[in-house]
């Protein structure tokens, strides 16, 4: 797979090492060392250069991104994905329910990745699995992928510094207060590889904010929001708060409704990583949770 970036020096820029000016761009050390072991990755004025030139102004920039080995261990399958949007730099799938976002020990060819690797082998295109925000097993909704390592980068960060914004929904036991902030710090339970717990001696921070939208049947839908993402997030602290989510294997294991957490990774709204236009999308509750 092979992306081109072009680039003109503005005034602002003049003056700027070529390394400098593409670190701006959000290029990370990774990526440009890349480009630099890239025949013809970094062209100035339609010439081969090194990182180290300074440009000046209305100089033209041409980057060269090429991926050319596939993501080693993912086997292609025809796996079904649902791809909400597409275009050079990323994807936006909606996962259903009891798919693993990428394969394991015991998920070998039935993944999520199994199912992009077929998607793009039928293309006749190398892929590198890069998924951006990761859902459990059998959490349903949006996440990214990024479909080149600029576009990964960048994504990458602007994850760290919470300008990814994420709404889910989730049915949970009881009836929760109309909203609030729950404030909680997160470890894993000293007696289990998974599970995790609230624990405030020796958790990472940890900040959920949610809010009613109904309550029936001693159930109460509702919608949260993340400051932090941590293993398990909504589903301990919904716990911590008594207010578990139903279907929940790990912390509230009664199947009498749902044969999963009820949890969807409802709505992604961020800006694009190249273009900078603001991409908003949302993914309508799944059939098993509409029943509620």
């Amino acid at each position: 797979m092979k992306r081109i970036f072009h680039y003109t020096a503005s005034s602002h820029d003049e003056g700027l090492k070529i390394y400098e000016f593409l670190k701006r761009q959000g290029y990370s050390k990774a990526v440009l060392t890349h480009i630099r072991k890239t025949p013809d990755g970094i062209l100035l004025n339609d010439c081969a250069a090194f990182s180290s030139v300074r440009l000046k102004k209305d100089d033209l920039l041409t980057i060269s991104l090429i991926d050319e080995k596939p993501s080693e261990q993912i086997v292609p399958v025809p796996v079904p994905i649902h791809i909400v949007y597409e275009d050079e730099d990323l994807m936006v799938l909606d996962k259903e329910a009891n798919q693993p976002i990428h394969p394991s020990i015991n998920n070998y060819d039935n993944t999520l990745a199994n199912g992009l690797a077929w998607y793009f082998s039928q293309k006749g295109e190398p892929f590198v699995y890069r998924c951006i925000n990761r859902l459990d097993r059998d959490t349903t909704g949006l996440l990214i992928v990024a479909k080149n390592m600029l576009s990964a980068a960048i994504l990458s960060e602007m994850g760290k510094r919470r300008e990814i914004h994420r709404e889910y929904l989730a049915i949970v036991q009881g009836e929760t207060p109309p909203e609030g902030t729950i404030d909680a710090p997160i470890a894993r339970m000293d007696d289990s590889v998974i599970a995790r717990c609230v624990d405030f001696t020796h958790g990472d921070h940890a900040v959920t904010h949610f809010q009613r939208i109904c309550f029936q049947r001693n159930l109460s839908l509702v919608s949260l929001k993340l400051e932090t993402g941590r293993t398990h997030q909504i589903r301990v602290h919904m716990k911590y708060i008594g207010h578990p989510l139903i279907g929940d294997f790990l912390y509230h294991p009664d199947f009498s409704l749902i044969h999963r957490q009820a949890l969807h990774s409802h709505r992604l709204s961020f800006s694009h990583p190249i273009t900078k236009e603001w991409l908003s999308f949302t993914s309508p509750l799944p059939k098993d949770m509409q029943l509620f």
